[in-house]
């Protein structure tokens, strides 16, 4: 970590590539998830709709914490990937509904 910006990036990401660790907590989360433009909930529905149109499951898992911290609820977050299947695809929203189970403890494991 550098600076006083507390760690976001995941363990294996500083052990294996330091500096994208610092890069994530100190430009990505301490400066643009910061900034006065959109609320964090707001940036967090728009980082969820990116990873799903993307496919990025394993980065998905954690945002959609992340946007449930910010203020969104399963029932939005579900409505979003549903009305996204229509524009990234129904396979990307496919997988992203089984993520929000697993994220929600609602996957039957």
């Amino acid at each position: 970590m550098t600076g006083s910006n507390p760690r976001v990036a995941p363990d294996l990401v500083r052990e294996h590539a330091a500096k994208l660790a610092d890069l994530t907590d100190d430009v990505l989360f301490a400066d643009v998830w910061q900034r006065p433009g959109l609320s964090p909930r707001d940036r967090s529905l728009i980082t969820v709709a990116a990873l799903v149109a993307l496919g990025r499951d394993a980065q998905l898992t954690g945002h959609l914490r992340r946007a449930m911290d910010n203020g969104l609820t399963r029932d939005e977050l579900a409505e979003a990937i549903t009305h996204l299947a229509f524009y990234a695809g129904w396979p990307a929203a496919m997988s992203a509904v089984g993520v929000l189970a697993s994220v929600t403890g609602q996957d039957g494991k």
